[in-house]
């Protein structure tokens, strides 16, 4: 048998394999819409923690030298 008459059968079993296999696992859409719903929720929080950072820092006030004369 020739190469090219093997690698034509094997090839031709594998996919035939492949087309009878039902169960080839899930649907990368839901896993897509797993990862975009926690990248939203991920960019939420921090938003927020940022928010609250900067009020804080905001909310400190200026530091001047008592000593200094004015």
């Amino acid at each position: 048998m020739s190469i090219l008459s093997y690698l034509h059968v094997v090839l031709t079993t594998r996919l035939a394999e492949l087309r009878r296999d039902g169960e080839r696992g899930d649907s990368p859409v839901p896993t897509a819409v797993i990862i975009f719903g926690l990248v939203f929720v991920a960019t939420i929080v921090t938003g927020l923690a940022l928010s609250k950072a900067d009020d804080w820092m905001t909310s400190i006030p200026t530091h001047e030298n008592p000593t200094a004369p004015k």
